[in-house]
């Protein structure tokens, strides 16, 4: 018996979760769009994904995993947080926006597979993100590198914040590398993802991005050594560009890594060394050291927090910076027993880009691509449903003639 397809539909879902993960806040954009308008789509969005996969999920067949039962519990931990309305109503809209996102993973699940069809969807929606930001940049390049960011790319068609597209050109790239290294896409369509993606990168002035990159990459691609022959010679190959551009390019890339930055605001990490500071200094019950003030929009005093961890820790407390620790140590962890393969490779990309991100980026604790981006190394993860054995065919009885079935006693 072969094992369940996935429809097609399940790539218009995912898709729905990405759009809901892009967020209403950002640059100026060319058309000014309402925030409310913005918060309509994603939320909508949102509600029509869970929709659709309730649609095709009916009888509610999920398959059991520790990453959304996780999640699970983190929600359960936010909405106690958020019950008391420290951060107001806010709190409870976003602990629904967190259930629907969770409820949707869990009804998706029934079709993680250790495939890679949720890879394809995942690189397909997000370059058709950064295809937005090309073509804002094309229309008006000045509003698609203000001087309010420092020259830096946003979205100038949707609000997106150079973080943003860094972070998705990095994924898209680090994924689009790899099913390139494991003959899963032809040179031209790699080249047609890849190069556009990194002019992008590039042209954000993302460090963590850069470094998320390029660490996760070499992880990923170092779990594959011992059992691919491209893989070494990719490795050998980007080891000596690497050193090549590092002493021939080493001021262009120190003027690029700095921004233009003092030594004292690079060093403080662009002032989050300062919130982050403040926020771990100020007072708290215990209540609020355990569960949090519930679930906000990241920031502490006005300031963004900018640091996965630390946002937890204020919104969800202690118990939810466990349940996110949990989650990435279990996936790690996971990843790390599985034999070497393309789709081994692409989860530590994943697993660890997201590892290096939540250290100047929030997002772990709420429904954010970082999480979209776990939940697809679930799906890696995943081991193939196992198809219903076939039971033993039944050995015809031979025929016994009418006269041996009487008895010869009479």
């Amino acid at each position: 018996m072969e094992p369940e397809r996935t429809p097609k539909i399940v790539g218009v879902i995912w898709g729905l979760l990405v759009l809901n993960t892009l967020g209403s806040a950002g640059a100026v954009t060319i058309v000014p769009l309402p925030r409310s308008l913005i918060q309509m789509v994603t939320m909508g969005s949102l509600v029509a994904a869970f929709a659709l996969a309730l649609v095709i999920n009916a009888r509610l067949r999920v398959r059991p995993n520790a990453y959304v039962f996780l999640l699970t519990l983190l929600l359960v931990s936010s909405v106690i947080s958020s019950a008391h309305l420290e951060s107001g109503f806010g709190a409870l809209f976003r602990c629904f926006r967190l259930t629907l996102f969770v409820g949707t993973l869990w009804l998706l699940s029934r079709w993680w597979d250790g495939g890679l069809t949720f890879v394809r969807h995942h690189i397909r929606m997000y370059f058709a993100v950064l295809g937005s930001v090309a073509l804002g940049l094309a229309i008006s390049p000045g509003a698609a590198l203000p001087d309010l960011y420092g020259g830096r790319l946003v979205g100038a068609l949707w609000p997106l914040t150079p973080p943003q597209i860094g972070q998705y050109a990095a994924v898209i790239i680090g994924l689009t590398a790899l099913l390139l290294l494991g003959r899963r896409i032809d040179r031209t369509s790699a080249a047609v993802v890849i190069v556009p993606s990194l002019v992008l990168l590039a042209l954000t002035h993302t460090r963590t991005a850069t470094l998320g990159l390029l660490l996760g990459l070499v992880l990923a691609i170092g779990s594959l050594l011992m059992t691919s022959s491209a893989a070494r010679r990719f490795f050998t190959w980007s080891v000596a560009i690497a050193a090549v551009a590092a002493v021939g390019f080493a001021g262009a890339l120190q003027a690029w890594f700095l921004r233009g930055q003092s030594k004292d605001n690079f060093s403080s990490l662009t002032g989050r060394a300062k919130v982050w500071d403040a926020l771990l200094a100020a007072p708290r019950t215990t209540g609020e050291k355990w569960f949090g003030v519930g679930l906000g929009d990241k920031s502490f005093g006005g300031l963004p927090i900018d640091n996965s961890w630390l946002a937890v820790y204020n919104e969800q407390g202690l118990i939810g910076v466990s349940l996110v620790a949990a989650f990435i140590v279990v996936l790690g962890g996971v990843a790390l027993l599985r034999p070497p393969s393309l789709q081994r490779a692409c989860a530590i990309f994943l697993i660890s880009y997201c590892a290096i991100a939540s250290y100047t980026e929030a997002g772990l604790g709420d429904a954010s691509p970082y999480l979209l981006h776990l939940a697809l190394a679930v799906s890696l993860l995943a081991a193939p449903a196992e198809a219903p054995a076939l039971g033993t065919p039944a050995v015809p009885r031979p025929r016994v003639p009418r006269w041996a079935q009487r008895s010869e006693v009479r």
